[in-house]
């Protein structure tokens, strides 16, 4: 997931008449101006009104150039009546350098909190759980999972040219099924336009999956079946995994009578495809809601609502059949995480017909790898 720092912090100066002038001139041969408004639509902004004469998306970086020059940064918004707006934010981005130490610091934690996850839960003795260089089968391969992930979003961004941090992973040290919460980056600074946004949005996930997959057939194929067992903790299916199954082992499992019990490689592979699908979740900052919102406008917005209630209706649904409230969590974090989405400077330039089509691939592959019931404990 990504976070994006809001545009309208720094405090409103007061408007000069001259930089107002100099930037309607400087955009004359790019953008009609039908009207000038000053402290519109907050105290020191400047909104421009009328028509471009070249397509937004050739002439943005042009404006914005012209815009910094005299310290603001330029928005494109249409309004209700369909005209064209550029609003003057009075501020120019200009992040500071970010402290790769902690970023190391946190990628050395996660991997040591993997390591144990791993020898941990693979372990067949006490003394074994506690030499963590057994856990290098799932430390290795989870972190490829998640740096793939994370490293798609931090390429994207610098290719766009957005000032972006390195990676931050997230360790769980404690004794836990999975080591690490995922990871993520943080934007610092907005994005260009829908088509810099969705691009950045939709590589982490795709990276991801580029290695979460074949980990998980990988891991599959070199793990054993055996009989149910009635007690321990039962991983769930998604529409793929509940696939890859039957086609390597011939039989939908669980079954009746038995069922695959997964190495460390196929864990990660399993938990992989988890975070990835939890990403994709279409709400907010996460990547999912930046996909949505580059495809759809702040009509994705209309789509909280539905996405909580199903995930109200699951948890309600695992905890009244398995005994588990397996959103609860997920859903807290939404009502955070979902309810605001990453704007870009330019929010009139569409997508093209290629982006859009990837976009909805992204979608059904979201559908695919999705989880209803992610764990539930058995006996």
């Amino acid at each position: 997931m990504q976070q994006q720092p809001s545009p309208y912090t720094a405090p409103p100066p007061v408007v000069s008449l001259d930089k107002v002038e100099k930037m309607r001139r400087g955009i004359a041969h790019l953008f009609l101006v039908g009207d000038t408004t000053l402290d519109e639509p907050h105290k020191g902004f400047v909104r421009y009104r009328g028509r471009f004469l070249v397509e937004s998306a050739d002439c943005f970086d042009e404006i914005r150039e012209i815009f910094e020059a005299q310290g603001f940064t330029p928005t494109v918004r249409e309004e209700e009546n369909g005209r064209i707006a550029i609003v003057a934010i009075p501020q120019v981005f200009n992040p500071p350098a970010s402290d790769w130490r902690i970023n190391l610091a946190l990628f050395i934690v996660t991997v040591l909190a993997t390591l144990l996850t791993g020898s941990m839960n693979s372990a067949e003795t006490q003394e074994q759980a506690f030499q963590i260089w057994r856990g290098w089968p799932f430390s290795l391969s989870i972190m490829l999972i998640l740096g793939a992930h994370e490293l798609g979003h931090y390429f994207a961004a610098r290719h766009h040219k957005v000032a972006v941090t390195l990676p931050y992973f997230i360790p769980l040290p404690l004794f836990s099924l999975f080591g690490t919460l995922g990871a993520f980056i943080r934007m610092k600074e907005p994005v260009k336009n829908k088509r810099a946004l969705f691009d950045i949005g939709v590589a982490g996930p795709l990276a991801g999956l580029v290695f979460a997959v074949p980990i998980l057939l990988y891991g599959l194929v070199t793990s054993e079946t055996g009989p149910i067992s009635s007690t321990g903790l039962l991983e769930g299916n998604s529409i793929f995994y509940y696939l890859s199954k039957f086609v390597i082992f011939g039989q939908f499992l669980p079954s009746e009578t038995s069922d695959v019990y997964l190495n460390q490689v196929a864990w990660a592979g399993w938990l992989g495809l988890l975070i990835t699908a939890l990403n994709l979740t279409p709400l907010g900052q996460l990547d999912g809601g930046h996909i949505m919102f580059s495809l759809f406008g702040k009509r994705a917005g209309q789509l909280f609502t539905p996405v909580i209630v199903t995930l109200i209706a699951l948890t309600l649904a695992s905890f009244l059949i398995y005994g588990t409230a397996t959103w609860a969590l997920w859903i807290l974090l939404l009502f955070f995480l979902g309810r605001t989405h990453a704007e870009p400077l330019d929010d009139v330039t569409p997508l093209d017909p290629r982006r859009r089509w990837l976009g909805i691939a992204t979608m059904v592959i979201f559908v695919l790898i999705f989880t209803p019931v992610p764990l539930r404990f058995l006996g």
